[in-house]
């Protein structure tokens, strides 16, 4: 077994010095170049953002549902919040419904007219004293009325998400027949060709088990869940149930997409792996089909979110915006390439300055894992699980100079 300090200088590593007390060493995201994340699929990004709703009670207030569909659909954002340049630059509120609007009634096998409304996705008081982990937190609702499903969804206002590591500190609470998810979705005109990871909350399922799924996971005319090889029903961790609060991850990488809840990983699956720029969507749902199951009225479920942190690559080709139209990518974009190569239309360069939102002391500041040049990572990422093993069950552990 070869020391971490010969790993290091084979490398070309150049070792971060710490402070007095040990401690890794926060930066901010600018003095990174890319970031690079644990797990059985270690991968570089180059960017990261992370939002924030633990202590926003300025913006906190619980706003009464919308009886009516048309109403509902044309709301507004519930705070300031929601309409303030850090949210808007990333993500859109969704006023979308099921509703084909051609005269051939609902999409899919709905029953149920489902409407999203900006009404529905809020900043809320924790008032739970005995899970009291934040002083605010951001709520997605929806809630079963007579004559239909007020829903809530947002997603990234791009497309051009190709390759991520995307980590939610959330839990689901409330009554049968709704659905969280967090998902990465590129559409497409037939169904095989559209390309989704997700993860996936039933409330009416089991209070142990979240859908982990490379979608399409069937066909036109198969159903829900006819190919195995696309999907897991897993077990969260440590006796875990969705209505605790956990952080749920799960990384999209070129070679497979893995999930993890609190650190701990509980499904991977290389089989029709996304490849082309996507978007991003989260949202809390029902429409009365076989998926969601049909909630009853007056019945409410909540997707309830403390933060948001991500690490993720961009496309510089041409993107596919949500709505399938195809557009030219604003020239800005980067992306990474397979060893660790930062290639940007200013040219090449090394991807030098490594850091990590794993190995940190507080949520949402990246740490500084070392400066030089970063260790490639073959396909099978043999120089990744060299470094595991060299450093334990921690994949990147910060190597102290004093050592």
């Amino acid at each position: 077994m070869r020391s971490s300090s010969s790993l290091l200088a084979a490398a070309g590593v150049s070792c971060i010095a710490s402070g007095a007390s040990g401690g890794v060493q926060l930066v901010n995201d600018t003095n990174c170049d890319c970031f690079l994340t644990n797990g059985s699929e270690p991968t570089y990004f180059t960017k990261h953002m992370f939002f924030d709703f633990r202590s926003l009670s300025q913006y906190a207030g619980v706003p009464n549902i919308i009886t009516d569909e048309n109403r509902t659909s044309m709301a507004q954002p519930s705070s300031d919040y929601f309409s303030s340049q850090k949210w808007t630059d990333v993500w859109e509120l969704q006023s979308w419904s099921n509703n084909n609007g051609d005269g051939q009634g609902l999409s899919g096998d709905a029953t149920v007219l489902m409407v999203n409304s900006a009404n529905n996705v809020y900043i809320e008081k924790n008032g739970d004293g005995n899970a009291a982990t934040s002083d605010t937190f951001m709520t997605m609702r929806t809630m079963r009325l007579p004559t239909f499903q007020t829903a809530a969804e947002f997603q990234a206002h791009d497309s051009n998400y190709q390759f991520l590591s995307l980590r939610i500190l959330a839990r689901t609470v409330g009554d049968t027949g709704a659905v969280s998810a967090v998902f990465t979705y590129r559409n497409a005109e037939e169904l095989a060709d559209i390309q989704e990871a997700d993860i996936e909350i039933l409330t009416r399922g089991p209070r142990d088990k979240v859908q982990y799924t490379n979608q399409p996971s069937y066909t036109e005319h198969g159903g829900q869940g006819n190919n195995p090889r696309a999907a897991r029903n897993a077990t969260m961790p440590r006796g875990l149930e969705w209505m605790n609060w956990a952080v749920h991850r799960m990384d999209w990488t070129p070679k497979c997409s893995v999930w993890y809840v609190d650190g701990e990983e509980v499904a991977s699956i290389d089989f029709q792996v996304p490849r082309d720029a996507s978007g991003i969507n989260i949202n809390s749902w029902s429409d009365g089909g076989n998926w969601s199951g049909n909630m009853s009225v007056g019945g409410e479920a909540k997707l309830q979110i403390q933060w948001i942190e991500m690490v993720y690559n961009t496309t510089d080709k041409n993107v596919q915006s949500q709505d399938g139209n195809i557009g030219e990518d604003d020239g800005d974009s980067d992306h990474l390439g397979p060893r660790g190569r930062l290639a940007r239309r200013d040219g090449n360069r090394n991807c030098r300055a490594v850091c990590s939102i794993d190995e940190t002391t507080e949520t949402g500041i990246a740490s500084k894992l070392w400066e030089g040049a970063a260790p490639r990572l073959s396909a099978g990422g043999q120089m990744a699980r060299l470094w595991a093993s060299a450093f334990g069950m921690s994949i990147w552990v910060l190597v102290r100079c004093a050592i």
